[in-house]
């Protein structure tokens, strides 16, 4: 039964925590992880949505040119690597929109440029704010990895494109390497040229940041790592990457 005591109840504890967020109100996700109360418990009983809950809290929703605004989207990304102590894969900026949905959309930060000039922007807003200075810690020296583990520049193309996983077997052993590429067929022989067995192609993943979900697979199978991109799958490992159509 709705009871003013409640919702009033609801209203002071997005005050309570929106103070100890530094005056900022939570996301109705991140709200209910922290306070135990249920999206059910006020949505079509109390309010329409949460914006409109924070409007009786005393709260400006965000406004939509707020959310895209460029510095705002800096802020953002600076708080989350700092929050994880890397720089966000695309993998991690959708994870952390889903936790907390007044963070952007991880299509909304494209908007910033390509991943060497994110790092770029970041490295910049750590040396004008001294409350960021700490990300010059976890952000990467060169723009990426090649192949060998020697630094070069970024190729244009690369957000979008492919992750793909491809097998060497020699003799019993299977070695599985995951790497990104614009056109990942080319990309393997270009690389079983350099092996001492075929590379074959297993499957790929399309996707709109080739680093990121690189990343994200690299780190989800770092147990698993024998040497810079090659990795050694079991059977699970190999079906759940292949579920992947798209990231």
């Amino acid at each position: 039964m709705n009871t003013p005591a409640e919702r009033e109840f609801i209203i002071s504890e997005i005050q309570k925590t929106a103070n100890e967020n530094s005056g900022t109100p939570l996301g109705q996700r991140r709200f209910e992880e922290e306070t135990g109360i249920a999206i059910s418990r006020w949505r079509g009983r109390y309010w329409r949505n949460w914006s409109d809950a924070l409007s009786e809290a005393g709260f400006e929703p965000n406004k939509p040119k707020d959310r895209t605004d460029d510095e705002y989207l800096i802020q953002r990304l600076a708080a989350l690597t700092l929050k994880l102590g890397s720089f966000p894969t695309y993998a991690d900026l959708r994870l952390e929109r889903q936790a907390d949905d007044t963070f952007p959309t991880h299509q909304v930060f494209n908007r910033l440029g390509r991943h060497d000039v994110r790092v770029g922007l970041l490295r910049d807003y750590a040396k004008k704010n001294a409350e960021f200075s700490g990300l010059l810690d976890f952000l990467p020296e060169a723009e990426f990895e090649a192949e060998e583990g020697t630094a070069s520049p970024q190729p244009d193309g690369l957000a979008e494109g492919f992750v793909y996983l491809a097998l060497m077997q020699v003799g019993n052993q299977k070695r599985y390497k995951i790497g990104k590429a614009v056109l990942t067929a080319r990309r393997v022989d270009q690389i079983s040229i350099q092996l001492p067995e075929e590379l074959r192609l297993v499957h790929q993943i399309t996707t709109d940041d080739a680093f990121g979900i690189e990343a994200y697979w690299h780190k989800r199978f770092a147990s698993k790592n024998t040497k810079g991109e090659w990795f050694s799958l079991s059977r699970d490992d190999v079906r759940a990457f292949k579920r992947r159509k798209f990231m």
